[in-house]
């Protein structure tokens, strides 16, 4: 069977299998629902409508409703002459139905919620790995950045951008603006982590300040503090956005 399953085809193609079950206790079925996908086999059993018994895998009982419902797609097919002597379904068609969808939602969010955005720690550092330094200005070879820095200055509301270690040293970048931007980000990070040890939070990870000439951002990666100059008058939120996108492009 081809990998692009999508929908249950059968003897009544184009409905889900949620659909074509409901319709069976409608009908008041009597009989197996055997169901395939991929290297996957279930059987689902009816009573004048109602399910008494379900097989998948290791699976048995309410808990391989659930595995099958969870399929995206597949074959299936009635067998009404398929009986079982077996019961260990004991709740309404529709009870399952609805269990099978609250289920899956609560899965759902559960693999949404476990599953958080790329830190910027981690984004910085993954940027720094992925290419060599290079000249900021093609007018002038001889200053050189931090790809991640590199990067970064690519955005038009950006003034400047400088990666730096964790004492304060600009990386790749002599310019008196590197050392400038520099000073002000190892200052806002250690500012920042007296605070939060003050304040029980541990230390910090990014900070944006702004003032009446300019806006600054740090970031606090595990190795590295980036420093950002933004021109003032910018959406902090959105400019931030950009630097994700363009530390790690195609994300």
């Amino acid at each position: 069977m081809a990998d692009a399953v999508n929908g249950f085809q059968g003897e009544i193609a184009g409905l889900s299998l949620a659909d074509v079950i409901q319709i069976k206790g409608h009908n008041r079925y009597s009989g197996c629902i055997t169901v395939e996908y991929l290297d996957h086999r279930g059987a689902i059993y009816f009573v004048d409508g109602e399910i008494i018994h379900a097989e998948q895998a290791s699976f048995s009982g309410e808990d391989a409703i659930y595995e099958i419902l969870k399929w995206p797609g597949g074959n299936f097919s009635l067998a009404p002459e398929m009986t079982t002597n077996v019961c260990t379904i004991h709740c309404s068609l529709n009870f399952l139905l609805l269990e099978a969808h609250r289920r899956m939602d609560e899965e759902n969010n559960a693999a949404a919620t476990a599953a958080p955005e790329e830190s910027f720690a981690d984004v910085i550092e993954t940027s720094e790995r992925r290419k060599e330094p290079r000249p900021v200005d093609p007018a002038s070879p001889q200053r050189t950045m931090s790809a991640a820095a590199a990067r970064v200055m690519q955005i038009d509301a950006i003034t400047y951008a400088v990666l730096l270690d964790k004492q304060g040293h600009p990386i790749q970048d002599d310019s008196m603006e590197a050392e400038a931007l520099s000073a002000k980000t190892l200052f806002l990070a250690q500012s920042g982590n007296t605070l939060g040890d003050f304040l029980g939070l541990g230390e910090l990870k990014s900070a944006a300040v702004q003032t009446q000439h300019f806006d600054l951002l740090m970031y606090d990666s595990k190795q590295h503090y980036l420093g950002v100059a933004v021109a003032a008058g910018n959406k902090l939120d959105a400019i931030e956005a950009e630097i994700r996108t363009a530390l790690v492009p195609g994300r």
